[in-house]
């Protein structure tokens, strides 16, 4: 079965904040989880690798919890995935 987003997304910031991916829930801050200005940078771009997506820096400096962090690449699939279906 092929892994959601949400697990992902939460694989991804475990890996880049190097923590055990157990203890990074959707309902956790990026202040709980120790993610300062340059982490939510890393995090952003091993996102938009992941995803092949490209995050809005703009928006992305307003997100402030992890479930906030996968309804925005969520949104961007979707985007895109209706992007390619319309090519």
């Amino acid at each position: 079965m092929p892994e959601t987003i949400e697990e992902r997304v939460l694989k991804v910031i475990a890996k880049t904040q190097r923590i055990p991916v157990e203890t990074v829930t959707p309902q956790s801050s990026f202040e709980e989880l120790g993610i300062d200005s340059m982490d939510s940078i890393n995090i952003l771009f091993d996102l938009e690798s992941e995803f092949e997506v490209e995050i809005d820096d703009e928006q992305a400096r307003h997100i402030r919890y992890v479930h906030e962090m996968i309804a925005g690449v969520t949104k961007l699939l979707e985007a895109k995935e209706k992007a390619s279906q319309e090519s």
